[in-house]
């Protein structure tokens, strides 16, 4: 538009057959609108496009404010606004560009979940900015044949003039996110956009921030406006002049049709009009060449008209060039009406920034039995592989391990909590769930010194689950020696790879049991010897994380601690020996005691049912893992086991073969939902 009003500059081409512009006079910065993406001699442009009514904002605003800032601007021009729609994580990479002419976004497919008949779907509607939509579904199709990507049961492209919609079903049990981020992961559905804001200024490449490229922009509009008003304030004194000579021509009109008859010639009419009347050439020409209706008083009154209009145009053009604001009030005044044309909505959602996909995020979370053997072997299974069993039953095989090793200990936990390694020295280390292998029932598992970088002489003396290092919370450690200490979970949330000290220890003491408390619960130590005592925590002040600790427990000398536990007298003390005998006592028989004394009876210890491997704070409806040095398990439920008295020998738990010996007991963590659809815990490690 108004290229033929001189209002650019026109230069020969390539061979110099033809003229063309050296830049185009747009009435809107198109470079930012439409974007742009190219490549020359040592340098390259990549703009984003934007939003056409946010840019004449922000242009209106610069008009309004010159000295505005690109931060300013940014609340007019939100970021880049794609014809594909999608979602931009973050507006870091928006401020790079803007501020300095680089910078990077990161771009989402909008994903929607829906639910069917058939069960649960993910809807892809919107994706990132050239990503081509059949290359898109070739390579999760591929990622499914490699399963790379697992859990989708059908993949189909919907899509019509409407607007994209790929859909992807879900297998039953699958969990969306997770499916989800893996998309994200592995496929273009997460694309970056490397922001390039350079452009060619006055011959020259340069890279601009937003508000420079806005204010060339501005520079360019008002010197288009200025040539354009300039070559219409022009047309309009030439035509102002032609127009005063068809005036005199009216007021003189029958001397001048005297004048034209009495000629011979053109020319000498020409001559005759310009030496009788004031008037120059053109206007001279344009009275031989006006035509007889227009001598008419209709056309006569035109003329007068005409003529006063023209002298009103005149006076408002050089106005206009006089004054830079009326300009600028131009420019905004045809800004505004662009956008009201032709502005429509933000196609891009503008969120906070993403986090950045983890392996964690690409597992499903679920409940796992983690088990470790006595030779350091560790691995993790699927709590659904181990089958509740009736007391008595022989179990099922929960580790295969050789004749020297034997299964020390099983405990379940999420796929995403944390696992705390405290060793018998006292030092922690620290992975999580889904690092652990998963491996057959059977199999023996993977060494954990692979896993962990212990020194040689240390062993795992316990292991504990944490889901959250939480304030309020503490972890509450005993020693073989009947050492206790009570330390915050949270001093314990950043260990190194190489581990930690996480309690002071004695030439001739091990760790061998954390639990975690609120700083006010009954703890229980019990011995080998089948004794116990239950004492207060708050008798044990909190202490810092390398601190030794305190007396818990005096002891024999034949006798060390097997277990510690959180006691309420609402549950039961289970207490497991080494032939397989076992049994209940309400909590209520242990009385609260001081810290420090020897504690009373738990358990009677005889040759027939072995002295105590463990003891667990139980109730009706918890349910029971014991394993045995063969490397049998037995699932069942503790409502079946018997309630007893503290000085009793229990009942038969597990059968077992002549040499072959309990080594360890846990709990069973398990989840069901309500009637809801919530998740409902009813069991903890």
């Amino acid at each position: 538009m108004d290229i033929d009003k001189e209002t650019v500059d026109f230069t020969p081409n390539f061979d110099e057959t033809v003229q063309e512009p050296v830049v185009l006079p747009a009435k809107v910065p198109n470079l930012l609108i439409n974007g742009s993406s190219g490549i020359a001699v040592g340098m390259a442009t990549n703009i984003p496009p934007h939003n056409l009514g946010e840019v004449i904002d922000g242009l209106v605003m610069m008009i309004e404010k010159p000295d505005v800032t690109t931060k300013e601007l940014m609340k007019k021009v939100k970021g880049p606004d794609f014809p594909t729609g999608s979602t931009i994580h973050g507006k870091k990479g928006i401020h790079d560009a803007y501020t300095t002419g680089r910078g990077i976004v990161r771009m989402r497919a909008k994903v929607d979940i829906e639910e069917s008949k058939k069960g649960q779907s993910i809807i892809v509607t919107e994706i990132p900015y050239q990503v081509n939509k059949a290359r898109l579904i070739e390579k999760i199709a591929e990622l499914v044949r490699h399963k790379k990507i697992e859990g989708l049961s059908d993949l189909r492209d919907e899509s019509d003039r409407h607007g994209i919609r790929v859909v992807m079903e879900l297998k039953r049990g699958e969990i969306p996110q997770v499916i989800i981020n893996q998309l994200f992961k592995h496929t273009a559905m997460e694309s970056t956009f490397g922001i390039n804001m350079l452009a060619i200024v006055n011959g020259q490449p340069k890279v601009l921030n937003l508000q420079r490229m806005l204010t060339f922009f501005l520079r360019h509009r008002r010197e288009v406006t200025v040539r354009k008003t300039t070559f219409d304030l022009r047309k309009a004194e030439e035509k102002a002049h032609i127009l005063e000579g068809l005036k005199i021509a009216l007021d003189n009109l029958d001397a001048i049709i005297k004048l034209i008859r009495a000629s011979k010639a053109p020319d000498d009419a020409l001559q005759g009009l310009m030496s009788t009347f004031p008037l120059t050439e053109i206007q001279a020409k344009a009275i031989l060449d006006m035509r007889l209706q227009r001598l008419t008083g209709l056309e006569r009154a035109k003329i007068i008209q005409d003529y006063e209009d023209t002298l009103k145009e005149i006076k408002r053009l050089k106005e206009i060039l006089a004054s830079p604001a009326l300009v600028d009030r131009i420019i905004k005044e045809e800004l505004l009406e662009i956008k009201k044309k032709y502005g429509d909505k933000r196609r891009t959602e503008i969120t906070g920034e993403a986090e950045e996909i983890t392996i964690e995020d690409l597992i499903q979370e679920e409940e796992m039995v983690v088990t470790i053997s006595h030779n350091g072997f560790i691995k993790r299974n699927s709590l659904d592989l181990y089958r509740s069993q009736r007391r008595g039953g022989k179990g099922s095989l929960g580790m295969e391990t050789r004749e020297e090793d034997f299964v020390e200990d099983l405990f379940t936990a999420s796929t995403h909590d944390h696992v705390l390694f405290f060793t018998n020295l006292g030092r922690l280390y620290w992975l999580k769930v889904y690092q652990i292998p998963e491996m057959g029932r059977a199999a023996r598992g993977k060494a954990i010194v692979n896993l962990l970088q212990m020194s040689p002489r240390e062993q795992i003396g316990a292991v504990f689950p944490v889901s959250e290092f939480g304030e309020g919370l503490f972890l509450f450690m005993a020693t073989k020696k009947g050492v206790v200490k009570k330390t915050e979970l949270s001093a314990y949330s950043n260990p190194r790879a190489s581990g930690i000290n996480a309690i002071k220890l004695d030439d001739d003491d091990e760790l061998i049991g954390v639990r975690l408390t609120d700083g006010s619960k009954d703890i229980n130590l019990s011995t080998r010897n089948g004794l116990s005592i239950r004492f207060n925590e708050s008798d044990v002040r909190a202490m810092g994380r390398i601190a030794h600790g305190v007396r818990g427990m005096k002891l024999r000398d034949d006798d060390e601690v097997v277990s510690v536990d959180v006691l309420d007298d609402d549950t039961t003390l289970l207490t497991v020996t080494e032939k397989g005998y076992g049994k209940r006592t309400r909590a209520a028989e242990y009385r609260l005691q001081s810290r420090g004394g020897k504690g009373i009876l738990t358990v009677k210890v005889t040759a027939k049912n072995g002295r105590v491997v463990g003891v667990l704070n139980v109730d009706n409806d918890n349910e029971i893992i014991i394993i045995a040095s063969s490397g049998k398990v037995i699932r069942t439920a503790a409502k079946n086991i018997s309630i007893i008295g503290r000085s009793t020998q229990g009942v038969r738990l597990i059968d077992l073969a002549e040499e072959d010996k309990v080594v360890s007991i846990a709990r069973v963590a398990e989840h069901e939902e309500d009637e809801n659809g919530q998740s409902e815990e009813l069991f903890k490690e």
